[in-house]
């Protein structure tokens, strides 16, 4: 790789750097005028309430939509929702090569055929220690431990020097299925020379080390080998680790084990095939499930985080067709709440409890792990590295400034603290902000991606604050109001503190705004909208306290 007199290297993330997930981050490399870019990781957040009706948010990609002569490829670093869950809508703006490991690429390939009308993606698959070029870049992937199949860190080698994107890791001396955090790889880069590491910083603010897969293994194996009658352990979908614990556990208790759960199951097809749960019993049939006994069964499902649609939630309701649970039965919640969905799982534990659960969760035992690495094994990593520059990625504002903080105290020399849209120059010279480039949300709903203001959602908030009043005025042809207007009014107030109808309130309110108008002044009949519209909103304001949205029709 040749190096230029004038070429920068730069990193610009576009998603991930100050919020959780929605992770899309670009390196670029060349004179400021011709780049050439690679992309690495394309992924997802999920909507709050906020978001009515909203299915998916993903990175708004315009930066690199206007520079794709100059885009190289997409690199993958593992198939978490929040790496990889924006490709099937992002790849077709963009249509260049994608490289994943075989079991994202497996993953990529299940999500297409449950999702109408998705693209087909050629896929390059890469494995541990391989090493490929795009562009200017030459990258390696190091394989590390995470609660995933095949995840990977990557050092991205260019002419100016080598940065090391940690993609999701921890350091797990015992993993429930592979691999553990490569050192040696990342130690021999760290002898040749690292310019930057760019470094999840998700546990940044948690002391000590965490825990590994096989105590946690040890740990669900005990709970159940002690239940009386049915145990539920519910845990993240793409946790194949996890899920293949809990199956081994079930196995040595004597007991058979179902999964619910539509991305469970696929999730598990896909580990199927590529070889990680060999040696297990068969799964059952969930129509086999009322012919086996209490205290022989185990049911693995989704809804960890008190999705209302899935398996957990469904059960809580006894809403499924072939399998209930029943007083005495466990239910352990093998995963840790993700901020912002405490109350909905709240609301499932506690309608589990009153159909006489018993609620094993963190707190209560080892029962799960994070993926995500902790200080000392941050600190760890540091050692190991030695890089010139630290750039925390991977969090909120908290975990971010929590690894600068820890990177500077570790002696690393230069700390770039950046958020989404800030493009940094890592080379040459110090690192240093350059520029800010557009970024930001936009929202995948039903069938169609687009912005906030495109895709109606903040209408939608309005909405649900304080309800729709459609209103139709007619007016004959003098101008006068050819008998009273029609008034539709959804999801406000029925009546005012002294039961006067709002209807009705706004209906006169309408009236009244048409006949305070001179005649001659109707023949505009914007202005009479804008008077009707005005008036109802006051009207409904002056009564209740909140102003609706209001559509006037105006004809003759």
């Amino acid at each position: 790789m040749a190096k230029s007199d004038n070429a920068e290297l730069v990193f610009v993330p576009l998603g991930g750097v100050g919020e959780i997930g929605m992770n899309f981050a670009l390196y670029g490399y060349g004179p400021a005028d011709d780049r050439e870019w690679i992309v690495v990781d394309v992924g997802v957040t999920f909507p709050d309430p906020a978001h009515p009706g909203v299915d998916l948010i993903l990175p708004d990609t315009r930066f690199i939509e206007e520079r794709l002569a100059n885009l190289r490829g997409i690199v993958i670093t593992h198939a978490h929702e929040d790496h990889y869950g924006a490709l099937h809508d992002i790849w077709p703006k963009l249509k260049v090569p994608v490289w994943a490991s075989p079991f994202t690429a497996g993953m990529l390939e299940a999500k297409r055929q449950g999702e109408q009308g998705a693209p087909k993606i050629p896929v390059t698959v890469y494995r541990a220690g391989e090493k490929f070029t795009l562009g200017p870049f030459e990258i390696e992937a190091i394989p590390v431990a995470h609660s995933i199949p095949e995840p990977f860190s990557l050092a991205i080698t260019t002419p100016v020097g080598t940065v090391i994107h940690t993609g999701d890791w921890k350091i797990d001396l015992a993993p429930a299925i592979g691999p553990k955090t490569d050192e040696a790889r990342f130690r021999a880069y760290g002898d040749k020379g690292v310019l930057a590491l760019v470094c999840d910083s998700t546990n940044a603010l948690r002391e000590g080390e965490s825990p590994t897969e096989q105590a946690v293994g040890a740990s669900l194996k005990e709970i159940i080998s002690k239940a009386e009658g049915r145990v539920a352990v519910t845990t993240f979908s793409s946790n194949v680790g996890r899920i293949r614990s809990i199956a081994e556990a079930a196995r040595d208790a004597g007991r058979q084990c179902l999964l619910l759960g539509r991305s469970l199951k696929r999730v598990v097809d896909v580990a199927g095939e590529l070889g990680y749960l060999d040696g297990l019993p068969e799964f059952i049939a969930e129509e086999d499930y009322g012919f086996i006994p209490r205290d022989n069964l185990v049911v693995i499902c989704t809804g960890s985080q008190g999705e209302p649609l899935a398996a957990l939630a469904k059960l809580s309701r006894d809403e499924m067709k072939s399998v209930a649970l029943t007083a005495g039965d466990t239910v352990i919640f093998s995963s840790r709440t993700i901020p912002g969905n405490e109350k909905a799982i709240l609301e499932v534990k506690n309608r589990l409890i009153d159909l006489g659960m018993k609620i094993i969760e963190d707190g209560d035992a080892l029962v799960h792990v994070s993926g995500h690495p902790r200080r000392s094994e941050l600190r760890q990593m540091y050692e190991w590295v030695r890089p010139k520059i630290g750039v925390p990625v991977h969090g909120e504002a908290a975990h971010l400034v929590a690894q600068g903080s820890l990177m500077a105290m570790s002696g690393i020399g230069q700390v770039a603290q950046i958020r989404d849209g800030d493009m940094l120059r890592l080379a040459p010279g110090a690192a240093t902000i350059i520029d800010q480039v557009p970024f930001g949300r936009v929202y995948k709903d039903g069938r169609l991606v687009g912005t906030d203001e495109a895709m109606g959602v903040k209408d939608r908030r309005k909405l649900s604050f304080a309800g729709h009043v459609a209103v139709n005025v007619v007016l004959d042809e003098k101008y006068e109001l050819a008998g009273d207007p029609d008034l539709v009014a959804i999801g406000v107030a029925e009546a005012d503190a002294a039961g006067e109808t709002l209807e009705e309130l706004m209906l006169d309110a309408a009236i009244g705004a048409v006949d305070s108008i001179p005649r001659q002044r109707r023949k505009d009949l914007d202005l009479v909208q804008e008077s009707v519209r005005r008036a109802v909103r006051a009207a409904a304001n002056e009564a209740w306290g909140k102003k609706p949205l209001v559509t006037v029709f105006v004809t003759r």
